[in-house]
């Protein structure tokens, strides 16, 4: 890879192109649901990194970010954590080696394919890839999610065989990690309340992970559809705000909604930072609106029946604490390369599900949140080089005055304190990845429309 004092000199031949920039990121977002009928939205993304990767291996230079360094350190140890998956980890029992690395490979892949998309984004110019265009493309993603959450509440036992369950060979369509990313379905019927109750997770594999998608889609969309070139969007805007409230009551979803909690009093924060303290006069009624339609709505009752039936705190908080404990015992820089299942339950070494209580069994280490997955497959070594990497573009970008900066830093505040409770590898940490390359951009671009020539080496970076 080459460093910016390279790429910022070379200037050759513009060719003409049969397919414009930015293609794959059209056919990923546009087709979304046609993926999702055909039980391809994992592998989407995948395919779709592909011709990006085969984009930037054709390119003379590719540039990174400040602090990619810290990046690359990290998908060095998740290569290194690999010679793990046959070791004996703390309180845990090994699974079949077959699906050890299955799962290893499937994240191995995921954290490539958004590398990918980071590196594209950013050295794609914006005449080729106009930030306007990838915006709407996410602001779409927020409307096809909030109509797939709907569908979740409307027709929660919908579900079909897509194609590729039909083609895969029947051992590998009904693998439990496999099935649960191929089999179309449109909602999760959990006992989170004491009964069955449908949680939204439509176009995606989890109702965690409809939430995740949710949030990180949201920015995107009131950007681009209350904007002053939002046409007619403008007047669709507050119908699909509404509709995609529904699922967002319904969903039980607590991690969804404190993150929009926190997102509103980011809003807040930022209205105030550019327009002064004048511009709270202009938020109140907006507020007062939000909170009266938000105490006529199911909202209420559904918040108080969820913290009312806090069964999983517990169980969530032992097991982070045996997580990091295992950790620490067994493999405490590289981790072990992937997530295992618990030897039987917290209160027995024999105990685990049972027919009379499948809640008993303890999930795996390295589940119920993306953090817990590096401490326990990459180690502390693995936990710090990644949160490293996120600190440095949140630094740089936090006191920035365009907006969109300032979704990309309201991202990784929501993924910062989403991957505690939400497995965010996948389609949240893409989009992170897409919105952080969005804002590497702009600032550079900034930066060397307002430096001499020479200088124009330093802001590459």
């Amino acid at each position: 890879m080459s460093s910016p004092n390279v790429a910022a000199g070379v200037a050759g031949p513009r060719r003409r192109r049969r397919w414009s920039a930015g293609w794959p990121l059209s056919v990923l977002f546009l087709g979304f649901p046609l993926w999702w009928v055909l039980g391809l939205t994992e592998f989407a993304f995948f395919l779709a990194a592909i011709p990006m990767a085969w984009s930037l291996i054709s390119r003379r230079t590719v540039i990174a970010p400040r602090g990619f360094g810290w990046w690359i350190g990290f998908l060095a140890v998740v290569l290194v954590s690999g010679t793990m998956l046959t070791t004996d980890a703390p309180f845990s029992n090994l699974s079949p080696l077959g699906n050890t690395l299955l799962t290893y490979t499937f994240r191995l892949i995921w954290y490539l394919s958004v590398t990918i998309v980071l590196l594209y984004v950013g050295n794609t110019s914006q005449a080729d890839l106009p930030t306007a265009k990838v915006v709407r493309l996410l602001a779409y993603m927020f409307v096809v999610t909030a109509i797939g959450g709907l569908l979740g509440v409307v027709a929660p036992h919908f579900e079909f065989k897509s194609m590729l369950e039909l083609v895969l060979p029947h051992s590998a369509a009904t693998n439990r990690f496999v099935h649960a990313l191929i089999h179309p379905a449109t909602a999760d019927i959990q006992s989170v309340l004491g009964f069955a109750q449908p949680r939204p997770r439509a176009p995606f594999s989890y109702a965690n992970s409809w939430g995740a998608n949710l949030s990180f889609y949201l920015p995107f969309f009131l950007y681009s559809w209350f904007g002053r070139d939002a046409g007619w969007r403008k007047i669709a805007a507050v119908p699909v705000l509404i509709v995609a409230a529904v699922p967002v009551v319904y969903s039980l979803n607590r991690g969804l909604w404190g993150v929009l909690v926190i997102g509103m009093l980011y809003a807040v924060v930022q209205v105030i930072r550019l327009r002064g303290f004048n511009a709270v006069a202009w938020l109140a009624p907006v507020g007062v609106l939000m909170v009266v339609g938000a105490l006529l709505s199911p909202l209420p009752t559904m918040v108080s029946e969820r913290f009312a039936h806090q069964h999983s705190n517990e169980r969530r908080g032992e097991l982070a604490i045996k997580t990091v404990e295992s950790t620490i015992k067994g493999s405490p820089l590289i981790g072990f390369g992937n997530t295992r299942d618990v030897e039987g339950s917290f209160g027995s070494i024999a105990g685990g599900a049972t027919l009379g209580c499948p809640a008993c069994a303890v999930p795996p280490f390295g589940t119920q949140g993306h953090l817990w997955l590096v401490i326990f497959a990459q180690g502390l070594l693995g936990t710090i080089v990644f949160l490293a990497f996120f600190i440095v573009r949140f630094a740089r970008h936090v006191r920035s005055r365009d907006p969109v900066a300032m979704i990309g830093v309201a991202l990784i505040i929501f993924f910062l304190i989403e991957i505690f409770v939400y497995d965010t590898l996948g389609s949240p940490l893409f989009t992170l990845m897409i919105a952080l390359a969005l804002m590497w951009r702009a600032d550079r671009d900034a930066q060397a429309a307002r430096l001499p020539a020479t200088d124009q080496l330093v802001a590459a970076r």
